[in-house]
Order: C-alpha cells, then structure tokens, then sequence
C-alpha cells in the first residue's frame, strides 16, 4: 500500500519543466562562475601577479593634461572601458558561433576564454601601461623585446585599428538602416523599419553625453544626482526615437558617422569619451539586467530549441581554428589590449582600480557575450532559418523577447536591443579611431592629433565604400562580413602578440616564476590565428583581404623573433651575472 506509481503526466511535466528550464540554468552557472573567477582568479592576479598598490600614483595624476590624461572615478571609467571593449564583438561572435556549428562549443569557450585568457589578457596590459607611464602595448613591447619589434608591433596594431573602424562602421550603419522582420508562422508578415528610431535615438544620446560632461566637470554637479538624471533622458530617447525616426541611404551614414568618429578622436576625453561612455554603460547594464532578468524569469517557459552541436563544419568553415576566432570578444579579444594601455591607463585614478575596470569589464563582457548565444538558442525552428543571417535582428529579437517577460512592449524591447547595439558600436568606432591616432602618432612622431586622426581614416574610408564578392560563393557581401574574418583573426593574433609582450615583461621584471599565466594563452593564440589567416589567405588569394591576411602573418613572425632574440640575450646576461658571482 505504501507504493506510489510513478504517473507518466507528471514525469511527462517535470521533463518538459526541465527542458524549458535549461536557457535559464546555463544563464545563472555562468554568472556564478564568473563572479568565482571575479573573487579568486582576479584577486589571485592583482595580489600575487601584479601586487597593486594604491600607494603608487598612476600615470593620470603624474602626467594630468586635462586632455588624454584625466583621472575617473572607478564606476565612470568602467563605463568608458566595457562601453570601448564590448563593440559589436560579443554579439556578432557568439551569434555567427551558435549558429555555425551549435551553442556549446560557444558558450565553452566564451566561459573557459572569458577568465583565463581574456580576463588576463586585459588586466595585465592595463597593468604593464601604468607601470610604465601609460604606454601602448606596442611601446612596451619595444621597451622590453627590441626597438625594432616595437616598431613592428605598431604597424601591426595601426593597420588592426583600421579594420575595426571600417568594421564597426558599417555595423553601426547597418543597425541605423535595420529593418527587423515580424514572423509569424514561420513566414515574414512585416518588416519593421526600427533602424531610423535608433539612429534619432543615438543622435539625441550624444548631445546629452556632451551635456553630462559639461555639467558633471565643468559645473562640478554631483555625480549620483546628475546620473539619475541623465540615464532617465537617455532611455527616455528609445521611445523618442520610435516617434521621430531618421532615415537615410546608407552612403550618407557612412559620411556621417566617418565625420563623427574624427571629431570624437580629437575632442578633449571629458567632453564626450567619458560622459558618453559612462551613459551608454547604463544601456548596455540596462540591457544586460533587464534581459538577464527576463531569462531567469523565464524558467519552464522558453524551449531550447537549437542543437548544442551541429557539427565540426558549417557553411562559414571548420569548427577549428574558426570558433576561436569569430568568437573574439567575450573571450579574448586583442583590441582590448589597445584600450586598456591606449585610453584606460590614462585615466586609472588607483592600481587596484585595475581589478575592476580591467578583469571586471571583460567577465560582463563574457555574460553578452552568453546572452547573445541564448538569443540563438530560444529561436523557433523557422526563425532561425529566416533569421540565422540577420545578426542584428537575432539581437533585438532576443532583446524584444526576454524584455516581455516583463511586460515590456516587444517592439520597445527591440529599440531598446538596437540601441544598445549602436552604442556598443559607436563607443569601439571612436575609442578605436583615437587609439589610431595614439598609434600613428607613436609610429611616426606626428603629433598633431588633427593630422594623425585625417591620415587614420583614410584607409576606413576606402574600405566601407567597396564592394566585396565572396570568392567561392560569388555573391556581394556586406563591409563588415567580408571584413570580419581578417579583423577577427587579426584581432586574435594581436592578443597573441600581447600576452607574449606581457609575458616578457614578467620575466623581466622578477616574476618570472608566472611566466605561464600568459604565456601559455600566447601560444594557444598565436597558433589558432595563425592558421586561421593562412585559410584566410588561401581562400581571398590575392586580393585586399588576402594580401592584408598575408602582410599580418609577416608581421607577426618578425615579432615573435624579435622577442625569442631578446629572451636568448635574457638568458646570457643571466649565465654572465652568474659567472662574475662564482
């Protein structure tokens, strides 16, 4: 009598409850560990690594110029960093990853990448830049491997910077001419021309980031009160937006936004880099809380309706190397390199500040990054068919959907996902146009920054206005897809090159002993790029794409014997002291 017969409606139930429940148990497993990683790994690194001392002055107090060199406070600087790093990166990666070949190798190596490589790999060039009076990850390299490697290391990154500007151009193009299809059925029934109301929204942001800027340095308003403020006005501009949208050819957007981005690079940091970036990182926690929120809210009722593996090949090529190359931010991404000791180590107010803008930034960048690849994840079979090209709409779908769960309007939702995106684009566009000037002006000596910024964009402003035909398929793609490859693998190798610098710089200055911490990342990368950009090469042969793969590889070797020559001098300066003791 005490025998309970299993009923098969409830067993039924409780399967489906569990399906539906995955999306948001993968969600909450990679927010803890990522907050594990934030309390060991990263204290680990700042304590026993790079023993950060707030007893040292940084780089923005000793050589303030009000211009470059400002001190912020941590959760402004936060905001400027995750705003610059985060780009269109962890969402177009994850996205394409998911959708080529499953959502588990993404969400693996995003998690794995994320804490050691990514997370190290941007605290320690902050830490190497303010150790040595906020120098680019390239003039460190020519302080501490060879001048002539320094060098190298510099073309390397500027001809980098150029790809990302002409990248991260077209995308923010694109999101202000995007037109979001409404499915129903699995047929398209409408499409929704939100890309205008992003554009009046991304318009009206900026005049109130130069606005916050005034009245926080210049009038010296509190920051709580006048941040309140302000972030109220930003998100009230999404809804202003859907109301007065801007719509313009696509060609005019590229004039537009090029203008822009030289303006943005030569304005003084306090007018518009920090106050816009520090805005901006209230739309993306915006975006990231409220989705995150509707995730968790969502458990039992959102299916995964994607495999977790599709297969080692794909349309777009093999599993490996790719994966770790199209997935660059939210795993490991060199241009953050460049941020951290282009821009970031110009305004550290404390060394231990570090910990959180530059280990923090990358594990919030990790959780978009998941977001993005549970975005895929919860698409209906005949979505993710219409859809799985469309990155854009995958994220304001995705946006639109978990931002329902709490009772927000899908389409409101799906603004606010697209602005969201254009920030995270605007933000890496000009960041990355400011760190061309910084890089030119280290390459040559020209230090006029109006001179340094005009030639920085030429090469962008030729890139976005070509027409690329896929080799093997023979149809135009978009700039920023035929771009994306090299800007990805050139992204990878420049953090390749980065951790190697880092590594050198360790060795050198007595902590040895954790050569590996990035060290072993440095091969792993070095490799995996490596390889992509000889496919890369092998595939384009010798066109813009082509050739531009094949001078990278060029570069990168000379590099890399550049600093095997120092480590050998290293090591007989270290048997020579020896001797002379014994």
């Amino acid at each position: 009598g005490g025998i309970q017969i299993p009923q098969p409606e409830l067993h039924v139930k409780s399967v489906l409850l569990a399906r539906k429940g995955m999306v948001t148990i993968l969600f909450l497993i990679a927010i803890a560990i990522s907050v594990i990683a934030y309390v060991t790994y990263g204290k680990f690194l700042s304590n026993k690594v790079f023993n950060l001392d707030d007893n040292n002055k940084t780089p923005a107090h000793t050589m303030r110029d009000d211009v470059d060199y400002v001190p912020a406070p941590a959760p402004v600087l936060l905001g400027h960093h995750f705003s610059s790093i985060a780009g269109a990166g962890p969402i177009v990666g994850p996205i394409t990853a998911a959708s080529s070949w499953g959502w588990l190798p993404a969400f693996l190596w995003v998690l794995i990448g994320n804490i050691f490589i990514g997370g190290v790999h941007d605290m320690s060039a902050l830490v190497a830049s303010i150790r040595n009076k906020a120098k680019s990850i390239a003039e460190i390299g020519g302080m501490y491997l060879t001048k002539r490697a320094g060098t190298i290391f510099k073309l390397f990154i500027w001809l980098a910077l150029l790809y990302v500007v002409a990248v991260f151009i077209n995308v923010a193009q694109v999101t202000f001419s995007a037109k979001i299809p409404v499915i129903e059925n699995g047929k398209i029934v409408e499409m929704l021309p939100i890309g205008g109301g992003v554009a009046t929204s991304a318009i009206l942001y900026i005049f109130l980031a130069i606005l916050f800027g005034f009245i926080v340095y210049h009038r010296k308003k509190n920051l709580g009160i006048t941040t309140a403020i302000f972030v109220v006005l930003v998100y009230l501009a999404v809804y202003i937006g859907q109301l007065f949208p801007t719509h313009l050819p696509p060609n005019v957007w590229n004039v537009i936004l090029i203008l822009y981005v030289a303006i943005a690079s030569v304005t003084p940091v306090w007018i518009l880099l920090q106050p816009r970036d520090y805005l901006s990182s209230f739309l993306l926690y915006g975006a990231v809380l409220g989705a995150g929120l509707g995730i968790i809210l969502s458990f039992g009722k959102v299916d995964m309706n994607i495999p977790a593996f599709m297969g080692f090949n794909s349309d777009i090529g093999p599993l490996v190397p790719l994966l770790f190359v199209v997935i660059a931010c939210g795993s490991i991404s060199g241009f953050h390199s460049l941020v951290g000791s282009g821009t970031t180590s110009k305004q550290l107010d404390k060394e231990t500040d570090a910990v959180k803008v530059g280990y923090g930034a990358m594990l919030l960048e990790g959780i978009v990054a998941i977001m993005s690849i549970i975005f895929v994840v919860v698409l209906s079979q005949s979505e993710f068919e219409i859809l799985k090209k469309n990155v854009a709409a995958i994220y304001g779908e995705g946006i639109g959907k978990f931002l329902g769960v709490l009772g927000i309007p899908e389409t409101v939702g799906m603004a606010f996902g697209m602005l969201a995106l254009s920030s995270f684009v605007l933000t890496s566009t000009d960041t990355g146009t400011r760190l061309a000037r910084y890089v030119f002006t280290e390459l040559t000596g020209v230090k006029n920054r109006y001179v340094a910024t005009l030639v920085s964009l030429i090469i962008p402003g030729f890139l976005v206005f070509m027409k690329y035909e896929d080799p093997v398929k023979h149809k135009v793609l978009p700039v920023w897809k035929a771009l994306w490859p090299v800007f990805g693998a050139t992204n990878q190798l420049i953090a390749a090159l980065a951790l190697f610098v880092i590594m050198v710089w360790l060795i050198k200055t007595g902590k040895e002993k954790y050569w590996f911490i990035p060290g072993i990342p440095a091969l792993f990368m070095a490799v995996i790029t490596i390889w992509s950009l000889i496919m890369l090469f092998m595939k384009w042969k010798f066109t813009v794409i082509g050739i531009a793969a094949l001078v990278q590889i060029f570069l990168a070797f000379w590099i890399f014997y550049e600093g095997g020559i120092s480590l050998k001098k290293l090591k007989e300066e270290e048997k020579g002291e020896v001797l002379k003791e014994s």
